[in-house]
């Protein structure tokens, strides 16, 4: 009896128990997790449409406006970048903070607590997943402008851009996983606040201009929005503008790396806060609750 329990294969739903079936059931988790994300999100054609025809459209009419101003060309690129770095803010906002209380109203979120898998799995399957379909999105974006307003990048470092975009994304999604467990505690009422948010986030993270005019102390507060920093170092390692720049790339890549160190800490804290409220209170899974 000893030898088959010994030798029977690990079976899903069954807790993992070495370090290494810990580490493959964690990497499952979290690949059948952005599966569902990388399929579905090229099944809705109007989704496709929505993400990026709309964003495309801002960010022509900014072009259009600095072209009327003759401002000099590089504004141009401001604007794209900042457009590019907008589907990404937007997904992480309506898509990845309200993950879970979608969840939760369709019948989800009591199934994946019922599932012996590791939350934080999931939670990053949810992120890697969006960013892969956010991607292609912004990929569209910037073929597009490029096209129609021929715009050139000038990548004065390539590695430190890569390196910028990839620590921007980390810090952007760990904080969207932070705010998923927030927002589902908070409830409907998130609509109303994330509404009247928008216009002004899109002011603070400086979206459409150099954040540093906005004066040092306010950008400084800016800062703590991670689309903030990473934006300014992307301007300058992709446009050159390092005269408008707040800080240097490197110190900019720095603290984005601290960010999402902390922001990926905090996500896991909260999600686990959350289910032992929920073990607590009993309403965890209840609609409209």
């Amino acid at each position: 009896m000893n030898e088959t329990t010994e030798h029977t294969p690990h079976r899903i739903g069954s807790r993992p128990e070495s370090f290494l079936q810990i580490a493959a059931y964690f990497i499952r988790v979290t690949l059948a997790r952005a599966y569902v994300r990388v399929i579905g999100g090229q099944r809705e054609l109007s989704w496709i449409l929505g993400d990026t025809l709309l964003p495309f459209l801002s960010v022509a009419a900014y072009v259009m406006v600095y072209k009327a101003m003759g401002a000099p060309d590089e504004y141009t690129g401001f604007v794209v970048l900042g457009g590019i770095l907008v589907t990404f803010w937007m997904h992480m906002i309506w898509s990845m903070g309200m993950q879970l209380f979608w969840e939760k109203e369709v019948g989800n979120l009591e199934r994946f607590l019922m599932t012996p898998m590791p939350r934080s799995g999931l939670m990053l399957g949810m992120a890697v997943g969006g960013i892969w379909m956010t991607m292609t999105r912004a990929i569209l974006i910037y073929v597009a402008a490029k096209l129609l307003f021929k715009i050139e990048f000038k990548v004065t470092e390539p590695w430190m851009a890569l390196a910028v975009f990839l620590a921007t994304m980390a810090a952007l999604y760990g904080m969207g996983m932070t705010l998923a467990s927030l927002f589902f505690m908070a409830g409907r009422g998130v609509f109303y606040g994330l509404g009247i948010m928008t216009e002004p986030m899109f002011f603070l993270g400086g979206f459409y201009f150099p954040v540093k005019h906005l004066g040092m102390f306010a950008a400084a507060g800016c800062a703590l929005i991670p689309t903030t920093l990473g934006l300014d170092a992307l301007r300058q390692t992709m446009l050159g503008a390092y005269d408008s720049g707040l800080l240097p790339p490197l110190v900019e890549f720095w603290i984005l790396v601290g960010m999402a160190i902390v922001f990926t800490a905090v996500s896991v804290y909260a999600v686990d806060k959350l289910e032992q409220l929920g073990r607590e209170r009993g309403k965890l899974v209840l609609r409209n609750q």
